[in-house]
């Protein structure tokens, strides 16, 4: 079975398990604990926070540990909008949002915010343009997106930042696909919060971060103690924050490597699917994360696709996070793409642990399931 869905979830990397073993089998303390039981752990859950700044380049009180991508997001939407509503009322997003943001927008809605979708050109790109023009005077945060998990077209952060920045606004990013893809930094992308799902950078599920600007003051969604600096209550999960923490050390040692794997077979698979079946690009060219191929297969359905290859590839018709029956994804949808063509989107996505011979194999399987 060759496995091309690494933008739904990676394996867990080895070096991550062995760092995760001893407070698995030993060290099973609080880290909130005075006596010596929690001494471990809470040294662990500090070296940790640590890796995860210096993959960002933030300061480790920035970094705040949830249980994931999606309370990531809404604990960065709804803080910040609940924060500053005597300010305004009005968030800016993007249609191509992963449903951890949008559902979050939709939420804050039926709070009495108001909330602007921005569409994206025909490569899923946000135009600055469009942000620019949809600033009001009530705005007060936009979420934007890195890079897509479905096209991985990644998107001009630094710009949409230096845009809202300029009219006092905050700006948020969801960064689930991109830590260990390609060069994550806050400085340089002029964020005030961004969001990381372990289980996207072969840590486990179940855990994540959002960094948090030093001087932001967010409402709390979740109320307990006073853990991760009184910004998120609840006893730390030191195992999986262990894990998280050892996959961003690899992830910041071996981007360069990685990325170039990834590349490679992304790449190749693109490039023998193109030389056997009628096949359309989806995202930007080369604005676009170095391991995601979403590819429209004209004049055929992708779930009948995935069906012939089950037992052979693992691929995802759409966005992994709603799969199922197969109906064109509101990403597709924003791109504009004909019906014809978009009833047949696949999306392949390499990691570093993908071979060039089991890109040739899954190109071989996927080739004779379309004929």
């Amino acid at each position: 079975m060759i496995y091309l869905d690494y933008n739904a979830t990676t394996p867990h990397d080895l070096e991550v398990i062995e760092a995760m073993r001893p407070y698995l089998e030993d060290h099973f303390g609080n880290p909130s604990s005075s006596h010596a039981f929690g001494d471990n752990p809470k040294r662990a859950v500090a070296a940790a926070r640590r890796a995860v700044a210096e993959l960002i380049g933030a300061q480790p009180k920035e970094v705040v540990f949830t249980s994931g991508g999606t309370e990531s997001n809404n604990y960065a939407i709804v803080g910040a909008a609940r924060a500053r509503k005597p300010r305004g009322n009005h968030v800016i997003t993007s249609a191509i949002e992963h449903p951890a943001v949008l559902n979050t927008c939709a939420a804050l809605e039926r709070e009495g915010f108001e909330v602007t979708l921005l569409p994206v050109d025909a490569y899923g790109l946000v135009r600055v343009e469009d942000v620019k023009a949809a600033l009001r005077p009530t705005t007060i945060l936009v979420t934007v997106m890195h890079a897509n998990n479905e096209i991985g077209t990644i998107q001009p952060v630094g710009e949409i930042s230096a845009v809202a920045h300029a009219h006092g606004v905050l700006v948020h990013t969801d960064a689930a696909q991109t830590p260990g893809k390609i060069p994550v930094n806050v400085a340089e992308l002029g964020v005030d919060m961004l969001a990381i799902a372990g289980h996207k950078l072969y840590a486990p599920k179940g855990v994540g971060a959002l960094y948090v600007r030093s001087d932001l003051v967010l409402e709390h969604i979740m109320h307990g103690g006073g853990q991760e600096g009184g910004r998120r209550p609840g006893s730390e999960n030191v195992l999986e924050i262990v894990g998280l923490g050892a996959a961003c050390a690899v992830a910041a040692r071996d981007l360069d490597t990685n990325a170039r794997v990834m590349r490679r077979t992304r790449d190749l698979l693109h490039e023998r699917l193109a030389a056997g079946a009628e096949v359309r690009l989806n995202g930007h060219p080369e604005l676009r994360l170095p391991n995601t191929l979403s590819l429209c297969f004209r004049n055929t359905n992708a779930a009948a696709l995935l069906s012939a290859v089950y037992d052979t590839v693992a691929a995802s018709a759409g966005s992994a996070c709603h799969s199922g029956t197969v109906s064109v994804s509101p990403v597709i949808k924003a791109l504009g793409v004909p019906e014809d063509w978009a009833m047949g989107t696949l999306r392949f996505s390499t990691g570093k642990f993908t071979t060039d011979a089991e890109v040739e194999r899954a190109a071989e399987a996927i080739i004779a399931a379309y004929r």
